[in-house]
């Protein structure tokens, strides 16, 4: 079984057994892998260095009868995230965070249970509007407060609570342009983050902008032939149209 659901932001309390009672025919069911896959913003790679409680959450999802796969946000320590050992996990490459919780690299194709999933996380941060102060400063947290007393809460600290890598390079993009023309540009899935731009042009409502992100899904989206897109990041369950979803906390399955 393979199940798909949006941004769970370092609490991933959906998966108990009381919200999420399909994991139950899961541990009967030995006849194949069982997968649950997070679009992005993870949050149990995020503190400085890891936390008791992003252990718990990592220790507690090693346990359970599937395997948690995520791809990036634009809300991960891309630091700590990048410093992962890179490897390979059914036809693509990935970070191995726990026995049983893998981050799936930008742009890569993986081959589930027989189903072809193309990958691509990453998104534009939104809660920015306050600014973005440099973490590298020995006065950022003078500065942090100093905005929180004038009633500006809508800032990050670059380095420590957002990353310039929520963008993607263009190697990474490369990457997942090559990678899909292996495969003919023929998928069964696309998992994103970000949501591409007519979907962002649809359902934006100014507070989400096009970037450089939203055109390459467009571009994906529109030269892809596939059955699924499913997006995170807009903290909305909704279906755009017949292909193309946007989940938060809904659980679908896929397969």
């Amino acid at each position: 079984m393979i199940f798909v659901t949006g941004d769970i932001h370092g609490n991933p309390v959906r998966f108990s057994m009381d919200a999420f009672e399909e994991q139950r025919w899961m541990a009967e069911d030995k006849s194949e892998a069982h997968y649950c896959i997070v679009l992005g913003d993870f949050g149990l790679v995020w503190e400085e260095t890891q936390s008791r409680t992003e252990k718990y959450w990592l220790n507690w999802l090693d346990k359970k009868p599937f395997t948690t796969l995520f791809i990036d946000g634009n809300h991960e320590n891309f630091d700590r995230l990048n410093a992962y050992p890179v490897t390979e996990f059914a036809g693509g490459k990935i970070h191995r965070i726990s026995s049983k919780v893998y981050h799936l690299m930008r742009g890569e194709v993986f081959i589930l249970n027989g189903l072809k999933f193309f990958a691509f996380g990453g998104a534009s941060s939104h809660d920015i509007s306050d600014g973005i102060i440099d973490g590298s400063d020995k006065n950022w947290r003078s500065q942090a407060k100093k905005l929180e007393k004038e009633g500006k809460y809508m800032f990050r600290v670059k380095n420590r609570s957002w990353w310039e890598s929520e963008l993607p390079t263009e190697g990474e993009m490369k990457n997942g342009m090559d990678n899909l023309a292996k495969y003919g540009n023929k998928v069964d899935f696309i998992l994103t983050h970000s949501p591409a731009a007519s979907e962002i042009a649809i359902l934006g409502s100014g507070t989400y902008e096009q970037d450089v992100l939203t055109r390459y899904l467009e571009e994906i989206r529109i030269h892809t032939e596939y059955k699924k897109m499913f997006s995170g990041h807009m903290h909305v369950n909704c279906a755009v149209n017949d292909k193309d979803l946007l989940l938060y906390e809904q659980i679908i399955r896929v397969q």
